[in-house]
């Protein structure tokens, strides 16, 4: 007689309970959480979260979707190949923020102006999103990451009634590599690494919507939202503060270090050693295997980014007219003191490749590294030498 009464009481505390954590009460506030750029590669774009604050119900939650697990299974092969799968995290707000705080990196907050029942609508989202079956997701830089999920989840839910201001939050449009490079410093090594690996395919101009995959331009574009409701237009933000304000930056780093002084450097060296090599009427052979190993494994590298991945923004990449794969092949063939006759016709060209790059370059297709500029120069130069030297 007891039992039934004690499991009834039991599914009831429990429905309870259930229905207290997904539900809000009337004066929960749903805001747009903005970090600033970190001081290593992988934060130098800032991050976004939605906070879901309730103190009625005693909640108040972060719901972050650039989360990852270290231990997911061939986590660097899945990195590598771009099938990493990122997912929606939750947590309280002040362990979400504790180590950005640390970090001294600047933290805004935009409360939504919002009525009630979108309230429920976002929160009820964000928690079906995540649910252990829905929470992961296939990330991508550009079209489906931290920010673009945030931006998301907003106009899914508010739907027609949200409208942006296109013209202020984005006045002006840029490419989506002018919008990695407004946020790295060009001569930098993180700079260099985006400029190589990423290909032809970023180099159209964004929309205003896709401009909101960096997270600074999702905070610019809520500012100048509005929502319309039975004929009345209000702004979407009712607030904003700042949580936390950033460090000072330090300086950047040594010029003896960048990547344009030390390729400047390298092909002065190559240069040096080509004059030197026509002076004496010969070939310096282990220079020229030196240079087809090296920009063969980047070469195939790249084709391997193209191919065989599923990142979306490494194909397309002209970068291989400088990097060409073969030369990996013909490295040893090319360090024969007697190569072979079809070497010279195979230099020539890899010369017409080079000239192809500058006029990519210069229409536009592609904008290459400009700290690549000294090698590119310095490739073609030893080329030419070597397609003489061969002809003797």
């Amino acid at each position: 007689m007891h039992k039934p009464f004690l499991t009834l009481i039991f599914l009831l505390s429990y429905f309870v309970a259930l229905t207290q954590i997904n539900t809000l009460a009337q004066d929960a506030e749903i805001s747009i959480i903005t970090i600033g750029p970190g001081k290593q590669l992988y934060d130098s774009f800032g991050h976004n979260a939605i906070r879901v604050s309730d103190p009625s119900g005693g909640k108040d939650l972060a719901f972050n979707y650039g989360t990852f697990d270290f231990n997911t299974p061939n986590f660097y092969i899945k990195f590598g190949q771009g099938k990493l799968p990122y997912a929606l995290s939750v947590s309280t707000y002040d362990d979400f923020l504790r180590n950005y705080i640390s970090e001294k990196r600047w933290i805004k907050q935009q409360k939504l102006d919002i009525t009630y029942g979108e309230k429920i609508a976002i929160f009820e989202y964000l928690l079906d999103n995540a649910q252990p079956s829905n929470r992961e997701y296939q990330y991508d830089f550009f079209f489906d990451n931290c920010a673009t999920r945030i931006r998301d989840v907003i106009a899914l839910n508010l739907g027609s009634k949200l409208s942006y201001q296109e013209k202020q939050y984005a006045p002006s449009l840029y490419s989506f590599r002018e919008l990695i490079q407004q946020r790295l410093h060009w001569n930098s090594w993180g700079s260099l690494g985006i400029d190589i690996a990423l290909g032809a395919v970023i180099d159209r101009t964004a929309s205003p919507w896709e401009h909101q995959f960096l997270p600074d331009y999702v905070l610019e574009s809520l500012k100048s939202a509005t929502v319309t409701r039975n004929g009345k237009t209000t702004a979407l933000i009712k607030k904003e503060t700042t949580i936390n304000n950033a460090s000072p930056r330090s300086g950047s780093a040594a010029f003896l270090l960048s990547p344009f002084f030390v390729f400047l450097i390298l092909a002065i060296g190559i240069v040096y050693r080509t004059l030197k090599d026509s002076k004496q009427q010969k070939r310096s052979r282990w220079l020229d295997g030196i240079l087809f190993l090296i920009t063969g494994i980047i070469g195939v590298l790249l084709l391997v980014l193209w191919t065989a991945t599923d990142h979306t923004a490494t194909v397309t990449n002209y970068n291989i007219l400088w990097a060409f794969p073969l030369n990996l092949i013909f490295c040893t063939l090319v360090s024969k003191k007697v190569p072979k006759k079809w070497i010279k016709s195979y230099v020539s060209f890899l010369i017409i490749l080079l000239t192809l790059l500058v006029v990519h370059w210069f229409t536009g297709v592609q904008v290459f590294a400009p700290a690549l500029l000294p090698l590119v120069i310095a490739l073609f130069i030893r080329y030419v030498y070597l397609v003489r030297n061969l002809k003797r």
